[in-house]
């Protein structure tokens, strides 16, 4: 079944002011599936990397000037291709900074769009029907250009799309009511026109999309009553005259779509794959008046399988690239990943069919000489069990699952058989074959947990942390259902493997680790080697004490000398230290070792500064002080020149350490300077600061002194007692 996972934002919007429209031109996917060009209505052209809701880059026309089609990228040449004031296309490169000095071209047409398929060559189309390969068209820019369409007929929509090797522009026009379809075949250079169906009088098609499929161009187009048609076309069949006559365009209704009172204004629809549709802008069968939705359709059961709320205006378009959809709606344009598995008649009258013929195929067997001699008509010989076949029938009383079935088995089975079941599904399967199952897995075992108090399976669910192949857009309540079940080990997985956790998440672990009590913490079982880092850190408390990084532990700044520690209020003098004994309480691990395991997780979780400050605010002031303290214990420690270098651990960098001391001091510094117990806390990191600055600055003086070590070729001959260390933190 198709699925609508949980969505983020990839930019603002600038909404024309009576949001009559999102003030987004295009969008069109660039070097790869994490790259796309949005192109907005006016002057600007911004290149995002989508996993990292960020621009890379961003171009702007002057003042006067506007951007009149989407933006392409020709990937052939890395070069991006737009068109403005619609006669005059301009080439640039992603290293380019002024649009004014880039390569541009004047033609003596306007032109329609530009379109560009992946790996092709960009195409010119004009908004009187004619086609353009770019070459072609720059290398004589002001050639005359033919007129394809009659008069009062306009373009409404076009498409590039690659059949068969071959490259074809469609587009679809209308004339006074009539709506006509242009497949425009580029090599050899052939044009067949279509005439649409009429619907009732005065609706016409608010969307179109297409697709290829079996040697066919598929277009779907939806109406205002909320009707869906396809219409198919063979691309074996395009003739070459173009003065021909309209030939008719038979249809197909598809799906009729709930549209409530009236008829629907701003929506769209968009092909995903041979089964399935998405659609913005309609209403929700099962919602309420007033609520827009973006929703996926079967077109094969005719039954609506996801849905998802949208807040804000909806402006009835709709992109798809690489599994999201990109939709503008608000002042945001949202990314929103989507599944859509295949689907067929046997899954959803019960598998039953389908899982028998797939435990035939599972089990394992060898070749029979009978079949071997005889062919498949011989009788089928009796499956030899391998020893590894054996060793599972002893510890498996049922017959092997499919993965639907377990999906199924995990809604109602206990929590014992739905463990065994998922164990043995992963032990008999490459974890390749399941890659694409464990997201449905996981997300079931946390829908019944969350539904079933009393189910809860951690061990499955570390298992499926373990492969890799879960993020938390996949499976979005996972770590809050973690962090709800106490369930610490869980938390730390997810802290590790989940690239894309949120910042309001990522404080919601903080909170919980650094309010949890040392003797709770302590009773957590959690990954081995981040223990084992935490033993030798803390193992060292009482060792020799060195200058590292311009900072020396035992005295602090020389200016400094009479800042308080961490969290006292006792003042120290040079003379006092060196009388005592015992390990200064800045010194000391303010909590306990398992907890700063779980504190080292968040340190190194990516994050965004803008997004997490909002969320740090709501911690206390006293767990801030503590976090602080910890962060200064860490800082301490990596300052030392007797604390190993481990690498083959997992721990936080000096540069992480420090940027979470400022992340809570721009978040609480107000209350913090108010609270006495934290004088000494701020003086102590005040002088850390210091020594940053003053190493970096002493490390510029000799710049250019390391910049020739760095050249120098190492000497072969070493004689029989040589120490030759150089080591930059």
């Amino acid at each position: 079944m198709a699925a609508l996972y949980e969505g983020y934002t990839l930019c603002g919007l600038v909404p024309a002011q009576n949001l009559s429209n999102s003030g987004i031109q295009g969008i069109e996917a660039e070097r790869d599936s994490d790259h796309i060009v949005v192109t907005d209505s006016t002057r600007s052209v911004t290149l995002y990397k989508v996993s990292d809701q960020k621009p890379l880059g961003s171009w702007t026309v002057k003042q006067g000037q506007t951007l009149t089609c989407s933006t392409v990228y020709n990937s052939q040449t890395k070069e991006y291709v737009a068109v403005t004031d619609s006669k005059v296309i301009r080439i640039w490169k992603e290293e380019d900074i002024l649009l004014d000095k880039a390569f541009k071209a004047t033609v003596s047409s306007d032109i329609w769009r530009v379109h560009c398929v992946p790996g092709g060559e960009p195409v010119a189309l004009f908004q009187r029907g004619a086609v353009r390969l770019l070459d072609s068209l720059l290398s004589a820019p002001q050639q005359p250009v033919e007129e394809v369409l009659v008069q009062e007929e306009a373009i409404r929509w076009s498409v590039n799309i690659v059949a068969e090797t071959q490259q074809f522009v469609i587009f679809t026009t209308e004339q006074k009511g009539d709506h006509f379809l242009y497949l425009q075949r580029l090599s050899p250079n052939t044009l067949q026109r279509y005439r649409l169906e009429r619907e009732e009088p005065g609706l016409s098609p608010l969307s179109f999309s297409a697709s290829y499929r079996d040697k066919h161009i598929c277009l779907l187009y939806l109406y205002p009553n909320g009707h869906v048609y396809q219409s198919v076309v063979s691309v074996r069949g395009l003739g070459a005259d173009e003065g021909a006559q309209a030939l008719p365009l038979p249809r197909s209704l598809l799906l009729g779509l709930p549209v409530g009172d009236g008829l629907l204004e701003a929506a769209s629809a968009l092909v995903l794959d041979e089964a399935h549709v998405a659609v913005v802008g309609v209403p929700h069968p099962s919602a309420g008046a007033g609520k827009d939705f973006l929703c996926i359709w079967n077109t094969n059961f005719q039954t609506l399988q996801a849905g998802k709320e949208i807040a804000g205006k909806i402006y009835g378009q709709l992109w798809s690239y690489s599994s999201k959809l990109f939709i503008p709606h608000g002042k945001t344009l949202s990314v929103i990943p989507y599944e859509c598995p295949k689907s067929s008649l046997a899954s959803a009258l019960g598998k039953l069919r389908q899982a028998r013929t797939e435990e035939s195929k599972a089990a394992a067997s060898v070749p029979s000489w009978n079949n071997i001699l005889h062919g498949e008509k011989a009788q089928p010989s009796r499956t030899v069990d391998t020893r590894k076949t054996r060793t599972n029938r002893k510890t498996q009383s049922a017959p092997t699952l499919t993965t639907d079935q377990v999906l199924e088995l995990i809604k109602t089975a206990p929590v014992e058989e739905v463990q065994k079941e998922v164990e043995g599904l992963f032990s008999r399967a490459d974890i390749q074959d399941l890659q694409s199952s464990v997201g449905q897995l996981a997300s079931s075992l946390v829908s019944r947990s969350l539904a079933d108090p009393a189910f809860y399976t951690p061990s499955t669910l570390a298992q499926l942390v373990h492969t890799q192949c879960l993020c938390h857009s996949v499976c979005p309540e996972l770590v809050l259902l973690a962090l709800e079940k106490k369930d610490y080990f869980l938390c730390q997985l997810c802290l590790q493997f989940f690239p894309d956790i949120p910042e309001a998440v990522t404080c919601a672990c903080l909170k919980a680790f650094i309010s949890m009590p040392d003797a709770d913490a302590d009773k957590v079982s959690l990954e081995p080697d981040s223990v084992s880092f935490m033993d030798t850190l803390i193992s060292r408390e009482h060792g020799h004490l060195g200058v590292q990084n311009g900072f020396s532990p035992t005295s602090l700044e020389e200016d400094c000398s009479d800042a308080v520690s961490g969290g006292g209020a006792v003042t120290k003098t040079r003379a006092e230290d060196k009388e005592k004994t015992s390990t200064p309480p800045e010194q000391m691990c303010p909590v306990g070792k398992h907890k700063a395991v779980l504190l080292n997780e968040v340190l190194q979780t990516p994050y965004s500064d803008a997004y997490i400050l909002p969320h740090l605010k709501d911690l206390s002031s006293q767990n801030v002080i503590l976090f602080l303290q910890y962060l200064q214990f860490l800082y301490l420690k990596y300052s030392q020149d007797a604390f190993p270098q481990i690498h083959g651990f997992r721990s936080p960098s000096l540069t992480q350490i420090m940027d979470w001391v400022c992340l809570l001091l721009d978040a609480h510094f107000t209350v913090l300077v108010m609270t006495p117990e934290a004088k000494g806390l701020l003086l102590n990191l005040h002088s850390f600061v210091k020594s940053q600055v003053r190493l970096f600055s002493e490390l510029g003086k000799i710049e250019s002194s390391l910049q020739e070590l760095n050249k120098m070729k190492t000497k072969k001959e070493v004689g029989q007692y040589s120490i030759e260390v150089i080591e930059l933190f």
